[in-house]
């Protein structure tokens, strides 16, 4: 079985091989993120600042922490978190054992955002699967929870 390396495509019967699989799932998940992202941002804030609105609800960060997990460089992470600041969606407090740092927390007005940016995604995708039969919502659902249990740490 050969696979088109322009197109991706291949035989029905391969779709259950798990390097095939693994590409559809990669792609799908992809191009899924990317819509939900493109969806639910721009006018109030950017994919990037809803992601560290996200991060810092699981509480307050240092810069360098923000940077790490969003895995960009610190000067981008500044430039992510002064947006967020000068529109009141994160405040910065000195860090309580390292007067060289700050710590960047979420502010109410930020969970207010993020809430709205993630109601906007919910709701875009449920009308999106709610175009589907019954049959393909059910397949959704058993194939969500496996993708779930696939990314568990």
């Amino acid at each position: 079985m050969t696979i088109s390396k322009e197109t991706g495509d291949h035989e029905a019967g391969d779709s259950t091989r798990p390097d095939i699989l693994a590409i559809e799932l990669r792609t799908a998940v992809m191009r899924t993120s990317r819509r939900l992202r493109a969806e639910a941002t721009g006018d109030v804030i950017t994919p990037g600042q809803y992601t560290v609105l996200a991060q810092l609800r699981k509480g307050p960060q240092t810069l360098r922490e923000l940077a790490e997990r969003e895995h960009v460089q610190a000067p981008s992470m500044t430039r992510i978190v002064n947006a967020l600041t000068g529109q009141g969606f994160v405040s910065r407090t000195a860090h309580p054992t390292d007067g060289r740092q700050i710590r960047v927390t979420i502010t109410p007005a930020g969970e207010d955002v993020l809430a709205e940016a993630r109601e906007q995604r919910t709701a875009w995708l449920a009308h999106r699967v709610a175009g589907l039969s019954a049959e393909d919502r059910l397949i959704l659902s058993r194939a969500a929870h496996l993708m779930q249990k696939l990314s568990a740490r």
